[in-house]
């Protein structure tokens, strides 16, 4: 195919309207382009501008090609505060005065919509979910960041709050004037409108330290003419396969020539009995069930043989593209799905065939044809080997992961197309070209279409039985997904993108109006790795250095995962205005992890207003086959401090800065949440959880604490109204009374008993509702125990009832709490009074939740058991195996008071890292006491 015959993908038509980009006007697209594009050329020049943290790996000709700036750059782009003033002064003056209870209702959004489906990547948030959350926290026209933008779902969701009849299907309702509102059930049953929001698009910047995420992204987010588009992808289609669709030909039994859909291969093994060579498809795929056979046959020694038992034979080849002769796998086509007039046929590879694949094989691919060994272009090059975190590698080369064939097809569409719109569809369809895309074999055999069941996400993963679908089947599908995506979305304004790291990212201070992220988890997922072979199309990596991530390979620690979270939350928390709010997704099943992002927000200063479900409505791979897997992700919001409560806190004495933070606090917070009909309790309500928020904050504003958790909880009745266990402000009590009418029920958190905590917490949960004798609680105790973390020293039930609660022993009037439930509950203890013996007979030996005037002398009592306890610990020379909790917060929180920040840090080194990782209160004590100690080395130095 001739070069100049793709002049019509490679260039975009001319627009002769005059467009305007930062206050500048420019004659059409091209010349805006070509304006800003010497600018970055100019920029990429400067050696401070490569040397910021985060800065892709890749040349300047790389860079330059797949961006266009100033909306989109492959790099850190220079222009996002010019994007904010900009912006900023278009945006109509209003009186309002801001505030925003945490959205805290739990969302649930499928993924089977065309816009998320258009492109796949590791992790996806749908974007109508993240509507919701921009809808209530912003007005139109306000700016939001997404530091870790993944496919750039957010810029799409901000885009599409403008759009009526995608908010009207989130269930909401607008009016002609733009408002929208909220369906709500008022006292009597009726369903009434609540203003919710105002339709209208939001800004966006978006932000990835992936190159391809941030390619992901810009085809999703900037402004696309969708019927050019589909004319030049059906010409790149066109010209390709009149070019090269001979090597997706095979011959029928009567000599016609069919159209390859599709090759299946199969990896051969070498018996454990004989040595004799096994094809796996022929002798463990039962076609007639469509499945795989656990056991199977050796067609030479008859032996039964197991997958796993079994070794693959490995062949040597000569590789034209290393110019050398490498080892893989084997691995023989076995069938050939093909089509002629439209009817479907399956045969077995002929000789033809065979001589088809060989001709293939030595054929040249293009220049730009992806052959980096994998993780070459990363900066820790020579620790990777042949193994690497995504997997064990049967391979070296990215070019191994494809068929001669496919490879041949995709680098001659790469070479060609310099259109990056075009391009989206070669890295929409790239991993399913690979060899680790998978067969479903039930739908092949017995129809249904979807043949392919995908590659396994969140792993480099060559599966025994891979699927080569043909490029050109794969692009006309993923062409119309695309379109049909890109038409639902209807940009008409672009969205702004960056390619560089969040804790570098160039936006000036109080800027921005709210913040939603997606970050990456811990060890969950490593990006760069899984990203690789995808990069190598576009020719720029991730610079690995920057991944905020926990990864052996890149000798990353959870502590070093804690401290580039902290670094990017505080880049976020100084972009952020105050009094605005940060959403963060979260999905990990570690403790540890979920406490680390929960210390990073508190140490950039964020303070946390609520946790809810978000549920993508279809599991991850581990979701679904792992019982311990979070089926649902968590959803963190948290707000930067209004100016004021900074001012007031910094001039005013401690006893009083703890009223102040609080009455600040509580104005905030939801005041009811409802599920259904249910009314729920709010947690952050509850006083133990409103003292953690207090001490938190303190701490990392290195404020006095002057008062102590009981105290705390006893001058709160004092001082606020209380109802169902949540504290409120005087007007908010009568809102919440209101709304408590419509429901006879409140329905409580439910606890799961993993430490002593929660197992004292549960109890109390217990106990209120019911007092209840030893032996009643003894078995329901037993069946919540099954999760105690191991690490952690496992109390008897009566030590936690003793230290915690109280026993009637029958002697003197029958408390009040066990007065009112027997009462309650037993006709035949109405109306008796509390030294009544029938009554006193009844209640004796039963367990109860103390009252304030006596929970005082308790606690006082458990304080001190507690702190002997970790006296002992201080005297320990050897490592603690099995600590006890409780007594290591009261311990850390005393020397926290006494500023004995070294025994914080000996006694951390002595208890095993998971106690310290999956305890908040512990991790924050001694995160604060390392940085403490650290700044005063600096100093000393």
């Amino acid at each position: 195919m001739k070069q100049e015959s793709l002049n019509i993908v490679n260039e975009q038509k001319s627009s002769t309207d005059p467009v305007e980009c930062l206050g500048q006007t420019f004659e059409n697209e091209e010349a805006r382009r070509a304006h800003f594009t010497e600018l970055l050329r100019e920029k990429l020049k400067d050696p401070e501008f490569r040397n910021i943290e985060g800065f892709p790996i890749g040349t300047d000709e790389a860079i330059l090609e797949l961006s266009d700036p100033p909306y989109y750059t492959a790099c850190p782009n220079p222009w996002l505060n010019d994007f904010v003033e900009y912006w900023e002064s278009l945006k109509e003056n209003t009186d309002e005065d801001y505030h925003r209870e945490p959205f805290a209702a739990d969302v649930s959004e499928g993924k089977n919509d065309p816009i998320y489906n258009a492109h796949s990547y590791h992790t996806k948030v749908p974007h109508k979910a993240i509507m919701r959350y921009i809808l209530h926290y912003t007005n139109p026209g306000d700016i939001v960041f997404d530091g870790f933008c993944g496919t750039g779902m957010t810029g799409v969701a901000a885009q599409l709050c403008g759009n009526k009849k995608v908010v009207e299907s989130l269930g909401y309702i607008v009016n002609g004037n733009g408002i929208i509102y909220e369906k709500e059930i008022a006292e009597n049953g009726v369903e009434n409108l609540k203003q919710f929001s105002r339709l209208g698009k939001r800004k966006a910047i978006l932000n990835d330290l992936s190159p391809i995420a941030t390619f992901i992204s810009k085809n999703y987010n900037t402004v696309t003419n969708v019927e050019k588009f589909e004319t030049e992808a059906n010409c790149v289609l066109n010209e390709i396969e009149n070019e090269l669709g001979w090597m997706y030909q095979t011959l029928h039994s009567d000599g016609r020539v069919g159209k390859i859909n599709c090759v299946i291969w199969s990896d051969v093994f070498s018996c454990p009995d004989c040595s004799g060579e096994v094809v796996y498809w022929t002798e463990a795929v039962d076609q007639e069930l469509g499945k795989v056979s656990e056991q199977f046959n050796c067609p030479s020694c008859n032996s039964k043989i197991k997958k796993r038992s079994a070794s693959k034979v490995t062949i040597n080849f000569f590789d034209n593209v290393l110019n050398k002769v490498v080892k893989d796998t084997k691995q023989v086509p076995v069938l050939i799905s093909y089509t002629i007039d439209n009817q479907r046929f399956t045969k077995k590879p002929d000789n033809q065939d065979l001589e088809l694949i060989k001709k293939i094989d030595d054929l040249k691919v293009a220049d730009n044809s992806p052959c980096e060994r994998m993780m070459h272009a990363s900066e820790n090059t020579e620790k990777w080997g042949d193994r690497w975190r995504s997997g064990t590698a049967s391979f070296t080369h990215v070019h191994h992961l494809y068929t001669k064939r496919n490879l041949k097809i995709l680098s001659t569409i790469n070479e060609r197309v310099k259109n990056s719109n075009i391009k989206f569809i070669l890295t929409a369809i790239a991993n399913r070209s690979s060899k680790m895309n998978r067969i479903h074999l039930k739908n092949f055999f017995y129809g249904g279409g979807g043949w392919n069941a995908g590659y396994l996400k969140g792993a480099i993963y060559l599966p025994s039985i891979p699927i080569e679908t043909s490029i050109f089947e794969q692009w006309k599908d993923r062409l119309k997904t695309i379109t049909r995506a890109l038409q639902s979305v209807n940009i008409d304004s672009n969205n702004v993108i960056a390619t560089s790291s969040t804790i570098n990212i160039n936006i000036q201070e109080n800027s921005l109006d709210y913040i939603f992220i997606d970050p990456p988890f811990g060890a969950n997922l490593n990006y760069s790795e899984l990203s690789f072979s995808w990069e190598s199309w576009l020719r720029i990596w991730t610079a690995q250095l920057s991944e905020i991530v926990e990864s052996k390979y890149q000798n990353k620690t959870i502590d070093d995962y804690r401290d580039l979270m902290i670094k990017a939350l505080e880049r976020c928390y100084k972009a952020l205005k105050h009094g605005k709010w940060i959403t963060i997704e979260f999905s990990n099943t570690s403790a540890s992890v979920w406490n680390n992002i929960q210390i990073a927000l508190v140490k950039a200063g964020f303070i946390i207003a609520n946790v809810s479900a978000l549920s993508k409505k279809q599991g991850s791979f581990n979701a679904v086959t792992n019982p311990t897997s979070v089926k649902q992700d968590l959803v963190i919001s948290a707000y930067k401090p209004s100016t004021q409560l900074k001012t007031i806190l910094t001039r005013k004495n401690s006893k009083t800065c703890v009223w102040d933070f609080l009455n600040h606090h509580l104005n905030i917070l939801q005041v009811v949440k409802f599920e259904g009909n249910t009314l729920l309790k709010i947690a952050e309500r509850d006083p133990r959880i409103l003292y953690d928020r207090m001490v938190s904050y303190f701490i990392q504003n290195n404020l006095e604490i002057s008062i102590d958790s009981k105290s705390f909880q006893k001058e709160l009745s004092i001082r606020y109204s209380e109802r169902d266990g949540m504290i409120f402000l005087p007007n908010q009590l009568s809102e919440y009374d209101k709304h408590r009418i419509q429901s006879n029920v409140i329905k409580q958190l439910s606890i799961f008993v993993d430490d002593e905590a929660s197992a004292i917490e549960w109890l109390r949960q217990e106990l209120l509702v019911k007092p209840k004798t030893y032996s009643e609680i003894h078995p329901l105790f037993l069946n919540e125990l099954s999760g105690w973390k191991k690490n952690e020293l496992q109390l008897e039930l009566m030590t936690l009832l003793e230290q915690n609660f109280i026993k009637y022993d029958g002697n003197g009037n029958v408390p009040n709490q066990i007065h009112s439930y027997l009462s309650t509950n037993f006709k035949d203890m109405r109306s008796l009074s509390k030294d009544e013996p029938a009554l006193v007979a009844k209640a004796k030996d039963r367990w109860y939740v103390p009252d304030p005037s006596k929970a005082g002398d308790i606690e006082k009592l458990r304080l001190r058991a507690l702190l002997r306890e970790f006296d002992a610990y201080k005297e320990e020379k050897k490592k603690i195996k099995q600590p006890r909790a409780e007594a290591l917060r009261a311990g850390f929180n005393s020397c926290w008071e006494n500023q004995d920040l070294q025994t914080i840090l000996d006694i951390s080194a002595k208890i095993p890292p998971a106690v310290l990782q999956e305890d908040e209160k512990l991790l924050m004590f001694y995160d604060n006491a390392l940085t403490l100690t650290s700044n005063d080395d600096d100093d000393w130095d």
